[in-house]
């Protein structure tokens, strides 16, 4: 019985490396160079730039945006004061 077992953690392993290895490829591949919002430039080689910007990878429309701190600082606080106003109509 453990055998199955081992064979199905064997392949969940493999499909999951599978998946995680396409959308690291397409990330690598499709990297833009300046964020999507305010265009300015990323630099791969700076440490802080690297750790602080967001990267959202869309598989179905194979496409990789990439957002500076703020830019996504100010994206948040739009969606959480239409949130807020969304929840002050329902009331």
């Amino acid at each position: 019985m453990s055998s199955i077992s081992r064979k199905i953690k064997r392949k969940r392993e493999r499909n999951a490396a599978k998946h995680l290895e396409g959308k690291v490829g397409m990330f690598v591949e499709k990297l833009p160079t300046n964020c999507l919002a305010c265009e300015v430039p990323f630099d791969k080689t700076n440490k802080e730039q690297v750790t602080t910007w967001r990267v959202v990878v869309r598989e179905s429309e194979k496409k990789v945006n990439l957002y500076c701190p703020e830019c996504w600082e100010s994206a948040n606080e739009i969606l959480e004061s239409i949130r807020k106003d969304l929840e002050n109509k329902d009331v």
